[in-house]
């Protein structure tokens, strides 16, 4: 009896991640998630330097700075809350020191500014089609950051203006690194603040917006869509898959897209490795009985070995 509909998934037969692969993650918490699977098994990434970005024109915005190399000044920041913050950043950047605030923005951007030229692969993942406009300056703002709403006008991108975004985005980056594939997701998180209908649209603009691009672009082979979004809706529709927020997967959720996206975009001889890293990360996991036994001592003389064979074959593999 098969009690899930199954989305077919089909193996890519080119530009796969591997260990000598470097990933970059933008957008949604979901990124994160996703970033987190690649740290656990020691892949070359890097997820959202400036925190997790909603909307594809706080992307967009990123990208457009780092690679111009923006100089972070006074009039960028903010202060609220006894903190500084900038409308560019997640508040995990915020601080209650001005100079270091401008340190840490201007030291990010530099380092994603290499990173997207380095990087093989670039993973995106929209969130909303919402996003609220600062009235003072009229800029649309990555994060509020707690400001009044009432300083705020909240917009929904239509279809157009994603398009254009998400075609600005691959335009910039293919500029400094035409080599590099881009991997396009739609976040399975709920943005129900929204409400119920407005999330809905909000996330067919952005489907609809992203095959748009793939469609006008359909020339070019980098450039690909995985359909996190569908695994949840439609192969995990049951609200046991989410946390108690009913908003966000659970990680058992997380797991099984996971699962699905390695199927997809993981290198077949990659897995070998991943199994090794994962009895490695088990086993400095493990809290023995007795740590001055002699089993002990064996046991965590074998991890040494085990970890020093694998970084002799790849020098970035650290433990």
């Amino acid at each position: 009896m098969n009690l899930q509909t199954q989305i077919p998934l089909e193996k890519q037969s080119k530009n796969l991640i591997d260990y000598y692969s470097n990933v970059l993650l933008l957008g949604s918490c979901f990124s994160d998630n996703i970033g987190k699977k690649l740290d656990y098994f020691k892949f070359q990434n890097t997820q959202n330097p400036f925190g997790i970005l909603f909307h594809p024109k706080a992307i967009e915005t990123l990208i457009v700075h780092a690679i111009e190399e923006k100089t972070y000044s006074e009039t960028d920041i903010f202060f609220h809350n006894e903190q500084w913050h900038c409308f560019d950043s997640h508040s995990k950047l915020s601080n209650t020191s001005k100079e270091d605030l401008l340190n840490d923005l201007n030291a990010i951007i530099k380092t994603t500014s290499k990173q997207i030229h380095a990087s093989t692969h670039i993973v995106i993942t929209l969130g909303t089609a919402w996003m609220y406009r600062f009235i003072e300056t009229n800029a649309v703002v990555a994060n509020c950051h707690k400001v009044p709403q009432k300083q705020f006008v909240k917009e929904l991108m239509g279809i157009e203006a994603i398009t254009q975004s998400l075609e600005n985005i691959i335009k910039l980056v293919k500029n400094v690194n035409s080599e590099v594939t881009i991997i396009f997701t739609v976040s399975p998180v709920r943005h129900l603040k929204d409400g119920f209908v407005e999330n809905t649209q909000s996330k067919s603009h952005l489907i609809t917006a992203i095959h748009r691009v793939l469609s006008l672009q359909a020339q070019s082979r980098d450039l690909y869509y995985f359909p996190s979004y569908e695994i949840m809706m439609d192969e995990l529709r049951d609200y046991r898959f989410y946390n108690e927020d009913m908003v966000h997967p659970n990680q058992t959720a997380i797991n099984y897209i996971w699962e699905r996206f390695k199927k997809v975009w993981i290198w077949k001889e990659a897995s070998k490795t991943m199994d090794e890293i994962d009895v490695i990360q088990k086993g400095l996991q493990h809290k023995p009985f007795n740590p001055n036994s002699e089993a002990h001592q064996k046991f965590l003389k074998n991890l040494e070995f085990k970890k020093s064979q694998l970084q002799s074959k790849f020098p970035h593999i650290l433990f």
